[in-house]
This record gives structure tokens, C-alpha cells and sequence, in this order.
């Protein structure tokens, strides 16, 4: 059986491992990066409207609780609304004299998540803040006013979390990296897919489009699975329109997965006049998410090159089928659940 050398074998096979971990994290939770919503508007000194948005997919809620601090009081009864993506619990609440100023509110279960809650408080002097409560400090506390660069930054690291934790962004992305043969190809695809998905991004948080999310699911499935075929085909030394061009199917697709990056924000319901700078910070840590990966494979793969070991050819294959075989059965998954509704 003919060899390669580790070069080729060592970044090939950390690619498998990549994609191989991808399925395991996205056979209980696909999706489970994008981030649940708290929001607190105070309406009269010392009452609060409070907007609690968990994310739902496969019919799943992601398993994180609101907890309250024990002495406030409900002025009515919550209400609790289920959409396509997401369920809404909205309620009333009095905090008395004092307000919410210094108080913890936590989130029970989000320690065993790999997802964020974004933490919106609007206070009846005008006071905002925007915060992130994370898994390995599951609670926020209010406090005063952020200055609009702490909102911006806020929405950073939302951005990189998503990109790195979105999986199936992320092997969509591996498989282009799987397929395109030198660095200027692989710079007009990064920008491609990068122009495309911060137009549709820009498109559907401010509203102008919209599109349902179990149909576009299936369709970012969709894409993974075009894929697959193609790296095989380009390990063979067979040449596709895809191939050729890949920026173009890198543009194409990259229009569906900026409607899924918008889904982070839109989704989260949050304040019309705060979007402009959600979006601008949010895609520049998609970006910054995106750049990071693309540069840790070329390192990887840079550093396999100083390494002669030989391996068999059908271990250095596993990747692209890899990303074929996940690509067809999340678009098995996300068909039958659309079709099932």
C-alpha cells in the first residue's frame, strides 16, 4: 500500500479528531452555542418587566433555569410563550425600595452547558448595562451604567463563542480548508465567505429578512454535506465547478450561515436602538473566531510538514469522509424534523 508522509497524515488525521469531536458535542445539542436572553427593564421605581428567552432545537430547552433573588415578589402571574425557537417567559416583578442594584440573579444548569446568557438591564434613569453570565460563573450581578466600549466588548466575545462553539459553521469552514489548494485560493475563499455571511448578518438582524429556522438548519446541513463529495473528488485529483472556484460556492453557502449567525442576535429579542453595535461588534468576533481557526490549521499544518513518519493513504481520507458522513446526518436529522412539524 503506498504511504504519505506525516506531513500530510498528522494534519489531516487532527482535522478527523476536529470533526469527530464536533459529533460527539452535536449529538445531544447542535446548536447549543447560541446564547439564552435575560432582559430587566425597570417600568416604576423599584418594578421591573423581566424577559427570559431560552433557546429550544430538536425540541429540546436548554437545561438553564432563571433564579431569582427569593424576596422579590411577582406583581402578576408570568406568562410563558413557545416560538419555532425559543421559549419566552415574561413576568412582573416588585424589588422593593431598593431595586435590583447589587442583587445576584443566577442561572441554574448553565455550569453543565456550553452556551452564555446575555444579561440586558434597562433602569428607569437611563442607566444600561449589558453582561454575559458564562459557565464557569454562572450569575451576574446588576450594576451601574456600562460605557458603550463595554457593550461592544460584550458582544466580542459573544461573537468569537459562537463561531468556535457553532459546530456546524465550523466544519463547513474545515471542509473548505479541505478543498482549496494554495494561500491566495484560500484567502479569496475566506473573504468570500466572510463578505457573504456579514451581508445576510447585517440583512436579517436589522430586519429586512428573515428566514425560518428549521428550513435553514436543514439547508446549513445542506451545505456540509456538498461538501464531502468534493473533498474526495479533490484528493483524487478530479476537478468539479466547485474545485476550481471554491469562493464561489464559499459566497453562496456563506449567505445561508450569515442568516444562522443573525439567529444568535435576533433571536435574543434584543433593543432596536442597541442592534447597530451588536452587529458591528458580534460579526467582528465571528471574524475574529473564524481568522483564529483558519490560523491555527495552517500552523498545525505547517508544523506536521517538519515530520517524516509514514501512515496508510485511507488513514489521511477519514476527514472528508468525516465531514460528508456528519454533513448527512445532520441534514437527515433537521429534514425529519422539519417535515415532522
Amino acid at each position: 500500500m503506498k504511504k504519505i508522509r506525516m506531513s500530510d497524515f498528522g494534519f489531516r488525521i487532527w482535522l478527523c479528531c476536529y470533526a469527530a469531536t464536533l459529533a460527539v458535542a452535536t449529538a445531544a445539542w447542535a446548536h447549543e452555542a447560541r446564547p439564552a436572553y435575560l432582559e430587566i427593564k425597570e417600568i416604576a421605581p423599584g418594578r421591573f418587566n423581566v424577559l427570559w428567552r431560552t433557546p429550544v432545537l430538536s425540541g429540546m430547552r436548554l437545561p438553564v433555569a432563571l433564579k431569582l433573588p427569593d424576596d422579590l415578589q411577582n406583581v402578576q402571574d408570568p406568562t410563558v410563550e413557545e416560538l419555532a425557537d425559543s421559549l419566552v417567559e415574561r413576568r412582573w416583578i416588585d424589588a422593593g425600595p431598593h431595586g435590583l442594584a447589587g442583587r445576584r440573579i443566577e442561572f441554574a444548569g448553565l455550569q453543565l452547558t456550553i452556551t452564555d446568557v446575555l444579561v440586558r438591564v434597562d433602569m428607569l434613569d437611563g442607566r444600561t448595562s449589558t453582561t454575559i453570565a458564562r459557565p464557569s460563573q454562572p450569575w451576574v450581578e446588576i450594576a451601574a451604567a456600562q460605557t458603550w466600549l463595554g457593550v461592544a466588548g460584550t458582544y466580542i466575545v459573544q461573537g468569537i463563542r459562537h463561531i468556535l462553539f457553532g459546530v456546524d459553521h465550523m466544519l463547513f469552514v474545515l471542509g473548505l480548508l479541505l478543498i482549496v489548494a494554495d494561500r491566495w485560493m484560500l484567502l479569496k475563499t475566506v473573504t468570500a465567505f466572510t463578505v457573504a455571511h456579514s451581508i445576510t448578518l447585517a440583512i436579517a438582524t436589522l430586519g429586512y429578512a428573515a428566514v425560518p429556522v428549521l428550513p435553514l438548519n436543514a439547508a446549513i446541513a445542506l451545505s456540509i454535506l456538498f461538501l464531502g463529495p468534493e473533498i474526495v473528488r479533490s484528493w483524487r485529483g478530479e476537478t468539479s465547478f466547485t474545485i476550481r472556484h471554491p469562493w464561489v460556492v464559499a459566497f453562496v453557502f456563506g449567505l445561508i450561515h450569515g442568516f444562522g449567525f443573525a439567529s444568535a442576535l435576533t433571536s435574543a429579542g434584543l433593543p432596536r436602538h442597541e442592534l447597530p453595535l451588536a452587529l458591528l461588534s458580534f460579526n467582528l468576533g465571528v471574524e475574529v473566531g473564524q481568522v483564529s481557526f483558519v490560523l491555527l490549521v495552517l500552523a498545525l499544518e505547517r508544523s506536521f510538514r517538519q515530520l517524516e513518519i509514514r501512515w496508510p493513504r485511507w488513514v489521511a481520507a477519514l476527514p472528508g469522509y468525516a465531514v460528508g458522513s456528519l454533513g448527512a446526518f445532520w441534514t437527515i436529522q433537521r429534514v425529519a424534523i422539519l417535515v415532522g412539524k
